[in-house]
């Protein structure tokens, strides 16, 4: 099997996989126990947050610390964040029209309590437009959110200048960074976010964890209730190993981003290139390939094929790919990123997600062009 659905989840590094096994070796207690054991946990656990702090840009000093809530994963971070940061008072919740379903059917959610919802269009490659966001800022907003990289597309949005209009307007914003970290380079303060969402198992860590970084100014109001952990914004026992898990891959990560960055980037421009060349230039489209975009995703439209029948003919081939978030496996909804973007219903129908990772190769990535060849063929002559 070639894997290229790494925007879902990621194999798990080696390296992680010995230092998950070794931190369940040492039989780290509950880190909330005031015994010595419990303290070592709560010691290491600090540690190993304050070192994903650093790594993504944090701030910690004697006067105020950027803080570090761990979750389950990116979908619990970005509810905390809309239900935190967005849902105490009346106002309005500002989201875009690409976002995760993780945010949108929060903020949909948010609606239905009371709050109001508000949309922002984004223009044919699927970028915001920052005239409506200066437009909805008008109103009365409690929080903006903004995912900075698209699951399904890999267009980079303009958060650096989003967070400066909601910093002119005393607005918070929070950026989904999920598919970003580990990645490309992304520096929490230099974003000039209020949070941000980040999970490891989009870089080879572990799932079952994730979390949000808050900026020290902002206040979150808890989602969960039963427990002081983690100054009851999110209650309940943390897990020292998934954190270390989680510490070890972003290191690795980063790491190795100077030379996987452009690595990735030439490998996903020669699977688009070769499948030109293959399938014919007029009979694909590389959805968002006028935007900036992450190194590793590609989103391919090819003329006259259906989307579902190609990813099943693609997993019979030993392929495995998706049609877009793996939050919405299973379904048969049209792409949201790409309605949102106007795309053409016959582009939509027929767009398949190829997502790479820092250890895909050369020799794969030319034999799942070819095989996606033959899958058309296929489909075609039936």
């Amino acid at each position: 099997m070639i894997y290229v659905d790494n925007n879902a989840t990621t194999p798990m590094a080696v390296e992680v996989a010995e230092a998950l096994s070794q931190a369940y070796q040492s039989a780290f207690l509950n880190p909330a126990s005031q015994h010595q054991a419990g303290q070592k946990a709560r010691r290491r656990l600090d540690d190993t947050r304050e070192s994903i702090l650093n790594l993504v840009g944090g701030e910690i000093t004697r006067f105020a610390s950027d803080r570090l809530v761990f979750t389950s994963g990116g979908t619990e971070a970005n509810n905390l964040a809309l239900f935190g940061l967005g849902g105490d008072i009346p106002g309005q919740v500002v989201i875009s029209a690409v976002e995760h379903p993780s945010i949108r059917e929060a903020a949909e959610h948010l609606a239905k309590l009371g709050q109001s919802m508000e949309v922002l269009p984004v223009d044919s490659a699927g970028v915001v437009q920052i005239d409506a966001l200066r437009q909805a800022l008008a109103q009365p907003t409690r929080l903006v959110s903004v995912m900075l990289g698209n699951n399904e597309t890999g267009v980079l949005q303009p958060t650096a200048e989003i967070a400066q209009i909601c910093r002119e307007n005393g607005v918070p914003l929070h950026v989904d960074a999920v598919q970003a970290v580990g990645k490309i380079p992304v520096n929490f303060r230099e974003l000039g976010a209020s949070a941000m969402t980040i999970t490891p198992h989009k870089f080879h860590g572990p799932r079952g964890i994730g979390a949000l970084i808050l900026d020290d100014r902002v206040k979150l109001n808890p989602a969960m209730f039963g427990g002081a952990q983690q100054l009851a914004m999110r209650p309940g026992t943390e897990s020292v190993e998934l954190a270390i898990g989680f510490e070890v891959a972003l290191r690795l990560a980063i790491e190795h981003q100077a030379e996987a960055e452009p690595r990735m980037r030439e490998l996903r421009d020669r699977l688009e290139m070769l499948l030109g060349e293959l399938i014919g230039p007029e009979n694909i489209t590389i959805n968002g390939l006028d935007a900036p975009r992450l190194p590793h995703t590609s989103n391919v439209s090819f003329s006259g094929i259906d989307r579902q029948a190609l990813v099943m003919s693609l997993d019979m081939a030993a392929v495995a790919c998706s049609t877009g978030s793996a939050c919405a496996s299973g379904s048969s909804e049209p792409s949201p990123t790409l309605l949102a973007s106007g795309a053409d219903p016959s582009i939509i129908s027929s767009s398949i997600r190829l997502s790479l990772s820092r250890f895909t190769t050369q020799a794969e990535v030319d034999e799942v062009a070819s095989r996606i060849f033959n899958c058309i063929n296929r489909l075609r002559r039936s």
